[in-house]
């Protein structure tokens, strides 16, 4: 997998600003090119692009249940090593962020053992971090 290519992930957002502190300021990625509709970022190597879109309609958060959890449908977010998953999770919990999902081991002693959280960003996105505590047991059934 060190062969991997970044992706590009385009969202809308109802409010610019408020997101562009979130992704800047809490999750700390670095600003990149902007302009008063749209920020990019560098999203722990990716491209993520915040574009501002008006509310149309608020919609209820839709869930699945995995591993006994109401898992946030959509959702997006990154694969991290254990140790940055680790101080993700208690840099999260210092700057007061509100988890859907609070950090905890999911598929414990199971294949595809995996840290996980879950939570939303200012328009409502849900993120959703993990880390594997085999890398090589990501596409792993």
């Amino acid at each position: 997998m060190s062969n991997i290519q970044p992706f590009h992930l385009a969202i809308p957002v109802n409010n610019l600003e408020a997101c562009r502190a979130f992704y800047s300021d809490v999750l700390e990625c670095s600003v990149g090119r902007s302009c008063k509709f749209w920020v990019d970022f560098n999203f722990f190597g990716h491209q993520l692009v915040i574009h501002y879109k008006p509310d149309e309609e608020k919609k209820e958060l839709h869930t699945n249940l995995v591993d006994g959890k109401n898992i946030p449908v959509p959702h997006f977010g990154v694969i991290l090593r254990w140790n940055d998953f680790n101080n993700l999770a208690e840099n999260l919990k210092k700057k007061g962020i509100n988890f859907v999902i609070e950090p905890y081991i999911r598929f414990k002693g199971k294949i595809g053992e995996q840290a996980t959280m879950f939570f939303l960003d200012p328009s409502g996105y849900a993120l959703e971090f993990k880390a594997f505590k085999k890398p090589s047991q990501l596409f792993a059934k």
